[in-house]
């Protein structure tokens, strides 16, 4: 039988254990010999360590280690500084710890453990084991909650007002300027904070039925997200600069016909000036009063284009800039300077539904259909030699809506391959497949699409151009030939009232607090919210399932594929050209079977030179 190994930490055990009643602390260990991670036979095994990464920066992949800290148990954290400006430090800690920080019997807790691992993979440490995550625990418990720092749960469980990070820094440029008893006192905190409610949060995931979905799911994608972080995708930085001035020239053209329009000169992006011309100059109706005057916002640009032409071009003008500012100008900027390429950072904590979001740089928000949308997606290229392969799910929330509604006439539908916009178009409006035209698909989908969302007959009569007693004639007929649609609404409000929140298929949940609220606007947005999670929450469980899956394959096969980026219900992978045929096939069985529905789950998959080429 293999012997289990087993580590002392810190041969400096001796000091006092924290009271209840004092503040969280900690102690420094300022000496090689006092930091131990050999496995030492008699000093009985190490069940679990907390710990946590004090850094010179906020990007893991550009800062460096400045000290750990690490506690063991309760009442008792310790500060191992390594790169202080002004020491003592322990230098050689990071070799000395890395046995037991990539021993895989060891439990590891940690507050944000994702960036912990990135960077401590700068120091050829590569974290290994279970991961007890408290601010994923915190945001599985609640995802409404706006934040999940560990100053935030550390009061709301706790009771602990823990010391803000910017009190310790002051006027410093960096963590590493702080003198080490001052860091050990807010570094060593951190750890134990983190063990303390280690306890109380994974109790509370028990009792709620979300254990499973945080083994299972969360936990393991940390480690997915965090080799696609370290891998980034490359861009083409000429192509993408090229494309900048590309959008001054369009920009520059769109300002001149917007002066000529409104026969005067102006700051387009000044909402008061905008305001000055489009209400008092053109004489156009207001629409919406804020706080600062009258609106100047999408949805009233939008009303205001159907009897005056400027407000479309203010659009247009509008969409050009946010893609200049956005993208073409910062994309280069953003090249990291070691690897050459692009390192977005995957957020599992924001999202109300469970989806994923992207942050420094967004890249889920380029626009999917449009030419500037495609020449953007086309500077995000492969390395020489690779290609890159996009897996895009087809349509997987009305998939999911036709499963979890159990209606027959979806679920026949997907079982034999017809278009799901097609079918609906001619039950709507009572004509054949082949008789459908274009306009009436276009119909369709926004019923389709809108029926998932909870959309009312005013909002569909919106989406639409059409009245609201057109618009509810619509959801009447669809209601009528897919009646199990209309009984999973109804089924799901009434539960959500009962029980104050929904589940998703892998029992995710989303409390829903203004259910039953007497405010009339606020419960019918919680009843479009109580219809839609489970089906948009649903497809972001399949994917994160597809994606650790998809991920185990290529470490067990040991192929040089790496997924780099999820955009929503797509997944962009880089591989070597030798390994595009069976990438292909392995993305397919891998997300084709993540989760068994009633009806298949089909997978687009497109391969190319650039991001464009393959989506």
């Amino acid at each position: 039988m293999k012997k289990t190994k087993q580590y002392s930490l810190f041969e400096d055990n001796s000091g006092p254990e924290r009271t209840p009643q004092q503040p969280p602390g900690g102690k420094a260990v300022q000496s090689p010999d006092k930091v131990s991670a050999q496995p030492i036979a008699h000093t009985g095994p190490l069940s679990e360590l907390a710990f946590d990464v004090e850094s010179t920066g906020r990007d893991p992949l550009s800062a460096s280690v400045v000290g750990i800290s690490l506690c063991r148990e309760k009442g008792r954290a310790y500060y191992v500084p390594i790169r202080h400006t002004s020491g003592p430090n322990v230098h050689k800690a990071p070799n000395i710890l890395r046995p037991v920080l990539e021993d895989a019997a060891i439990p590891k807790i940690g507050h944000n453990l994702k960036y912990d691992i990135l960077i401590l993979r700068q120091e050829g440490i590569r974290v290994n084991g279970p991961l007890y995550d408290t601010m994923l625990a915190s945001y599985l418990l609640n995802p409404n909650k706006p934040g999940h720092s560990l100053e935030d749960v550390g009061v709301e469980y706790l009771s602990h007002k823990k010391k803000p990070f910017t009190d310790v820094l002051g006027k410093r440029a960096s963590f590493a300027e702080a003198p080490v008893d001052e860091a050990t006192l807010y570094a060593a905190e951190d750890a134990e904070l983190a063990m303390e409610l280690k306890d109380i949060l994974f109790d509370a995931l028990k009792q709620e039925g979300l254990e499973r979905l945080y083994f299972d799911l969360e936990m393991p994608l940390i480690y997915v997200l965090a080799d696609m972080e370290e891998a980034g995708v490359k861009i083409d930085k000429e192509k993408i600069e090229d494309l900048s001035k590309e959008l001054d020239r369009e920009m520059e053209i769109l300002q001149a016909g917007i002066y000529r329009i409104a026969g005067e000169v102006f700051n387009i992006n000044s909402p008061k000036q905008l305001c000055k011309v489009l209400f008092d100059s053109l004489g156009l109706k207001p629409l919406r009063k804020t706080k600062t005057g009258y609106s100047t916002g999408v949805d009233v640009l939008e009303e205001l284009a159907k009897v005056h032409e400027l407000p479309r071009e203010i659009l247009n003008y509008r969409t050009l800039h946010k893609l200049k500012t956005t993208y073409a100008d910062t994309l280069p900027k953003l090249i990291h300077e070691r690897t050459g390429r692009i390192h977005t950072s995957f957020n599992q904590t924001v999202t109300s539904t469970g989806r994923l979001s992207s942050s420094d740089p967004n890249l889920q928000n380029i626009p999917v259909r449009g030419q500037w949308g495609t020449r953007i997606r086309e500077g995000f290229i492969a390395d020489k030699g690779n290609m890159l392969i996009s897996a895009d799910y087809s349509q997987i929330e009305l998939r999911i809506l036709a499963h979890i509604s159990g209606d027959a006439g979806l679920i026949d539908a997907f079982r034999k391959g017809i278009d799901i916009h097609t079918k609906t178009a001619a039950d709507l409006f009572g004509v054949s497949g082949e008789a459908v035209t274009a306009d009436m698909r276009r119909v369709a989908k926004v019923v389709n699409f809108g029926i998932a969302y909870g959309m009312s007959p005013y909002g569909l009569s919106e989406a639409l151009n059409i009245s609201p007693k057109e618009a509810g004639a619509y959801i009447d007929q669809y209601f009528h030939k897919y009646s199990g649609v209309r009984d999973y609404i109804a089924d799901t409000v009434k539960t959500a009232k009962a029980l104050g929140h929904v589940s998703t298929m892998l029992g995710r949940k989303r409390p829903i607090p203004e259910i039953n609220s007497s405010n009339a606007n606020a419960r019918l947005q919680a009843e479009r919210l109580a219809i839609n999670t489970p089906i948009q929450g649903t497809a972001a469980d399949l994917i994160k399932t597809a994606m650790i899956n998809t991920w185990r394959k290529l470490k067990e096969q040991r192929c040089e594929s790496r997924m780099v980026l999820q955009i929503h219900d797509e997944l962009l992978f880089e591989t070597p050209e030798g390994e595009l045929e069976k990438m292909k096939a392995l993305i397919r069985q891998e997300m084709e079977n993540a989760l068994t529905l009633s009806v298949p789950l089909k997978v687009d998959i497109g391969w190319g030179k650039n991001w464009a080429e393959a989506h």
